[in-house]
């Protein structure tokens, strides 16, 4: 057959990227939000506007044809440049203003996200910013945030999530303490230190419990419950505790001892509410925060060698 002199409807091409790519009509009618009928009109309508059989009638459903696969590839790559076209279009320097809430942890909002933040605002200086340091789980489905940044998988279907690495836990203490107090070289040294802890929060025991350690609660000298008044506490040389090696790394002071410890690392988790996510604002502040994130998380991830001992 010749080709028709029709130039087919983009929204044909679209039907028909969605069923090769999803292997049904079902499966594409769910993700591109058209009914199956009109998916089933869509390919008969354009077969025959092309003048070719796309997809052969089978029991399991369409297959598509040699020629289906042969013209999958150039429809597909234009389907993503008209999307692309479409952010640009919507993403204008007039449309990438206004304020995206976002939400970390205490230790990850004072100490990590700054400096990663500043070529951000570089980038978008219209996009206001409101950082929520919260160790508390702010609901994305009730805009409480509009990006957060989770140290676990988020579990609402409705939220996207992109998983960006771990972050090592490691000893550490400031190099004032270990001078004045001597650098442990076993675990069980630990117990002729001052240790800084949880307060009412028995995480810390738990994970001691899961190393094969046993501590209490009067195991140590100091205590909080606020991650980032422990941090500090460790930084002004009062004791040995647990923090993430980017910190440890960057601190002029720090020193991370005893590596054999070796506690579950944090995962890092970026998140966005899947309707906010179609907001070229939050969108593009996502997509910046999750190469930043992920660069810092790759950095630190590594064990430097002059952190192994004091």
């Amino acid at each position: 057959m010749g080709m028709a002199n029709l130039d087919p409807d983009w929204a044909l091409w679209k039907s028909f990227a969605a069923v090769v790519a999803d292997g049904s009509l079902s499966a594409a009618a769910r993700r591109i939000g058209y009914s199956q009928p009109t998916l089933g009109r869509h390919i008969e309508t354009l077969e025959q506007q092309l003048g070719v059989v796309l997809f052969d009638r089978t029991i399991q459903g369409l297959k598509p044809t040699a020629t289906a696969l042969r013209l999958y590839e150039p429809v597909a790559a234009a389907e993503k440049s008209l999307a692309e076209a479409a952010l640009v279009a919507e993403g204008s320097v007039a449309q990438l203003e206004g304020t995206v809430r976002l939400t970390a942890s205490t230790v990850v909002s004072h100490y990590v996200l700054p400096p990663l933040l500043r070529p951000i605002r570089t980038e978008f200086p219209a996009i206001s910013l409101d950082l929520v340091p919260s160790d508390s789980v702010e609901n994305l489905l009730l805009r409480e945030a509009d990006i957060a940044v989770r140290m676990f998988r988020p579990t609402q279907l409705e939220l996207i999530a992109k998983k960006l690495g771990e972050l090592p836990l490691v000893a550490c203490a400031h190099q004032s303490y270990l001078g004045a107090r001597g650098t442990p070289q076993k675990p069980e040294e630990l117990r002729d230190h001052d240790l800084i802890g949880f307060d009412r929060s028995d995480l810390m025991i738990s994970a001691a419990r899961a190393m094969g350690f046993s501590f209490t609660r009067d195991s140590f000298a100091l205590r909080t419950d606020s991650q980032t008044a422990g941090w500090e506490l460790i930084k002004a040389g009062l004791g040995i505790g647990f923090a993430q090696r980017g910190l440890v790394h960057d601190t002029p002071g720090m020193r991370e001892i005893l590596p054999m410890l070796t506690p579950p690392p944090l995962e890092v988790w970026l998140t966005s509410h899947r309707e906010l996510f179609l907001s070229p604002r939050i969108r593009a502040i996502y997509d910046r925060l999750a190469q930043a994130l992920e660069a810092y998380v790759a950095r630190t991830s590594r064990r430097p060698g002059q952190l192994d001992s004091a």
